[in-house]
């Protein structure tokens, strides 16, 4: 099993390319199962996720074509994305089975597509999953409120409808997939569907304008009320996935910790104001440019208090690397958690590293020390495993962590990207 040794105490310095959003890429490869006609999706990025979600549509009968797309000579490869092309027209297998969904809880928005589109879904309860909870009841509420026939048997949802009606929808949390799942559900119901309390992630404005792009009528994404007005049938299109927004924030809480100066060329401010209000807190001089985003450090950061909350409030990906950077600053911060019941795992493997950090419930509370030594420590899940690497570039001496693979679910080429930015970082057997 891969691992992660780093030689810490390098302040990163250079520029880097942001990679396309993960949890944007997820949603929009679904979307395709709405159309017969072909749609090509650019800046996809190299994931597991990613590769995972494509065997899943081609067992399903979807024709899949992959090819990179070309880098100009002379500039970092990781972030160049691929082109992505998807044909449903042959889809003939509505099942998503369990040894597909067990290793990626996104399978679950191929239920609202398929429903919509083939009138049948058979699709594999996620699971669990290490930071918590994260019910499908919503999805499942949504759809029945359209007319969809569910039954929840031997692990499956197994949901019919000979055509979705539009109705009025009220989540009774935000949910970024239930949103997404709702309203491409809503896109082929008949008549009209407002989906109430839904989502308002960038991640939702993207999928929103892709299926727009393919001949959808919506309105309010990217607010707290979505209207769709169902259509017969959409078409093909062309579409560019979103620059990551939590790759960006890690990037940038990296070069903070190290004290650094970097330049992350394909990102975008607009969608990390939180992130950003919180590293200027911090004494990081941050520069947004049309498309890029440049941050230099002090010497010594300060630390921030945090409580993570749905989209445009802090969000909760981004917890864990700010705990890495309080774990250097100077000062005492109080961070909540308000997302997720399980998401401070990433505190017991800081300690490790020398981190002052008492947990209180769903409260950190994080003393910044003025350094932290190596140690070897254990990744628990995705943006748990981006914080130790930011503790592991700070920390004197060498970090080994182990079970990586989480970052290779979420992290495009993260040891080369760093590396190109001067850190001491490879990946072991």
């Amino acid at each position: 099993m891969d691992k992660l040794l780093i030689a810490g105490g390098i302040p990163l310095s250079g520029e880097v390319a942001i990679s396309g959003a993960k949890n944007a890429a997820l949603p929009l490869l679904c979307a395709a199962l709405l159309t017969k006609e072909p749609v090509t999706f650019t800046n996809v990025p190299h994931l597991n996720d990613i590769g995972t979600m494509l065997k899943l549509l081609a067992q399903m009968g979807v024709r899949v074509t992959r090819e990179a797309e070309k880098v100009p000579a002379g500039t970092h490869s990781a972030g160049a994305g691929d082109t992505v092309t998807l044909d449903a027209a042959g889809l003939n297998n509505a099942v998503a089975p369990y040894e597909m969904v067990k290793t990626m809880r996104a399978s679950i928005l191929v239920l609202g597509p398929l429903v919509a589109r083939a009138g049948e879904a058979r699709v594999s309860l996620p699971g669990g999953c290490a930071i918590g909870a994260r019910p499908v009841d919503q999805h499942i509420k949504g759809l029945t409120a359209m007319g969809a026939e569910i039954a929840v048997e031997h692990g499956y949802v197994h949901a019919r409808a000979a055509r979705l009606k539009g109705a009025r929808l009220f989540t009774d949390m935000v949910t970024v997939t239930g949103t997404e799942n709702l309203m491409m559900a809503a896109c082929l119901a008949q008549g009209e569907t407002v989906i109430e309390n839904a989502a308002r992630e960038p991640e939702v404005v993207d999928l929103a304008n892709c299926l727009v792009a393919m001949g959808a009528r919506i309105s309010g994404a990217g607010g707290d009320v979505i209207r769709i007005q169902g259509v017969d049938a959409l078409h093909g299109a062309t579409h560019r996935i979103m620059p990551d927004r939590i790759e960006t924030g890690t990037y940038l809480c990296a070069a903070a910790a190290t004290g650094g100066e970097v330049r992350l060329t394909g990102a975008s401010a607009t969608s990390l104001d939180a992130v950003i209000d919180k590293l200027m807190d911090t004494g990081c001089e941050i520069i947004a440019e049309r498309d890029a985003i440049r941050l230099r450090a002090p010497p010594r950061l300060t630390a921030v208090s945090i409580r993570t909350a749905p989209y445009p409030a802090f969000p909760t990906d981004m917890q864990a690397q700010f705990m890495a950077i309080n774990a250097v600053a100077e000062g005492t911060a109080v961070m909540r958690e308000t997302i997720f019941e399980n998401r401070f795992m990433h505190a017991v493997e800081l300690i490790r590293l020398g981190a002052d950090i008492k947990i209180d419930g769903n409260t950190a509370f994080v003393t910044g020390r003025p350094k932290l030594d190596g140690a070897t420590v254990m990744a628990t899940d995705l943006r748990a495993s981006a914080s130790l690497v930011i503790a592991g570039l700070v920390a004197q001496g060498e970090t080994l962590i182990e079970r990586i693979y989480h970052l290779d679910r979420g992290y495009e080429g993260l040891e080369h990207k760093l590396a190109a930015l001067g850190a001491d970082i490879r990946r072991v057997k």
